[in-house]
């Protein structure tokens, strides 16, 4: 029994914090008012922490402060339903159907599926209760389009303002027929912005053969999840391949950038991501290649890398002294009540770092290997030490056995 409870005791021990166990510190800066705070983590703080952030601590007075850990990725919520497709028909020489909205109770987009290729239409949207009723309210006008040959993409979604109409009529002009009106499905989006941080400087540019490639710097153990590039408006329309690879040549991601801005039968088509999303933990270094082909470079006139905001929130009286501490790579996770019940408040303010500093304190964890394993050379001149004496006895029975 008492074994067990010295083993509890040393696990209890090895994974409890204390502000000793931290190699390094940052003072907070003292917050104007009372309230809900936080404080962005940087790139020195993901180079000395561990890759989770899991051992990052709030102290004031020498007392744990809890606190949340966010990671500012925003929230897009669709919900999307099928809606009954009726009376395709065609009406003074257009496309012209009716939709079903009676299973969703709002909604705000409507992807349509259709069987053809290679064509843009205007397709016009009103909204009405009846389907025999004579006034539509007009919910606006989308350019549908299929450039499928161009290698210049699709869009057969409509988009219009938040509705509750219980029906849809959608009358399309250009090469969509009724026949190609497949199904629909409708739905809402609810959307919070994500909050992006800028990572480093500005890449060096370079051509390889037929590819542009980016070289960033970044300091190690710092995730990246987008790279954004401005591109010349003077350049025309583009569909670009591209691939992100770490320092070591491996690839981490791969996908395409383009920007289309034209006019066909009567609509205009716009289109502009130059971005990809990614996932990697930079090892000093990060390449962005776009893949040209034939056509000429394009003409990036700024690149950067970003990762999602991380915070870390925590409620504080005006002018009170908190430190932030880190380095301990036994650590686990905290288990706060305040993190399990958190709600982020809008007026919450944020409070600035101190430069990293190196903990005047750290003592580091106290070394709980058995005696043994803590002093190999003692135990090894014991063993060696045993062996000669063996030895000995063994010659000098041999001796007297043959005297």
């Amino acid at each position: 029994m008492k074994r067990t409870t010295w083993g509890f005791l040393a696990v209890f021990l090895a994974t409890t914090p204390a502000i000793s166990y931290f190699k390094y510190e940052r003072q907070i800066v003292a917050a104007s008012a009372s309230g809900q705070h936080y404080v962005v983590v940087d790139e020195t703080v993901w180079q000395h922490a561990l890759p989770n952030l899991d051992d990052l601590r709030l102290y004031a007075a020498g007392k744990e402060i809890p606190c949340a850990r966010r990671t500012m990725r925003g929230t897009k919520e669709t919900e999307q339903k099928t809606v009954r497709v009726l009376q395709p028909g065609t009406v003074g020489g257009k496309t012209q159907f009716l939709l079903d909205m009676l299973g969703v109770f709002e909604y705000d987009r409507i992807t349509l599926t259709l069987s053809n290729k290679n064509y843009v239409a205007h397709a016009r949207i009103e909204g009405q209760d009846d389907p025999h009723g004579p006034q539509w309210a007009n919910l606006g006008t989308t350019t549908l389009f299929d450039l499928s040959d161009e290698r210049l993409g699709h869009n057969s979604t409509l988009q219009i303002p938040v509705s509750t109409y219980k029906y849809l009529r959608v009358t399309v002009d250009g090469l969509v027929k009724p026949s190609d009106v497949q199904s629909a499905t409708a739905g809402i989006e609810r959307a919070q912005e994500a909050v992006w941080r800028t990572l480093g400087s500005e890449p060096k540019q370079s051509q390889e053969d037929k590819d542009t490639v980016l070289t960033f710097a970044v300091p190690e153990n710092v995730p990246v999840e987008r790279v954004m590039f401005a591109v010349d408006p003077a350049q025309g329309n583009f569909q670009r391949e591209m691939e992100m690879q770490s320092g070591k040549g491996l690839t981490n991601k791969a996908g395409e950038i383009s920007r289309i801005h034209m006019q066909r039968n009567g609509g205009k088509i716009d289109v502009d991501q130059t971005w990809l999303t990614l996932s990697a933990t930079t090892d000093g270094q990060l390449r962005a290649i776009i893949h040209n082909g034939d056509d000429a470079p394009l003409r990036i006139t700024r690149a950067r890398l970003q990762q999602y905001e991380r915070r870390i929130y925590f409620d504080s009286d005006a002018g009170a002294s908190l430190g932030l501490y880190y380095g301990d790579q036994e650590l686990e996770a905290p288990v706060y009540d305040y993190s399990k019940l958190f709600q982020s408040d809008v007026n919450a303010q944020q409070v600035q770092i101190s430069a990293e500093e190196a903990n005047s304190s750290y003592t580091g964890r106290p070394d709980e290997r058995p005696w043994s394993e803590r002093h190999p050379e003692v135990l090894w001149g014991a063993i060696l030490a045993a062996v000669a004496i063996l030895g000995g006895i063994a010659v000098r029975s041999i001796k007297t056995a043959t005297s």
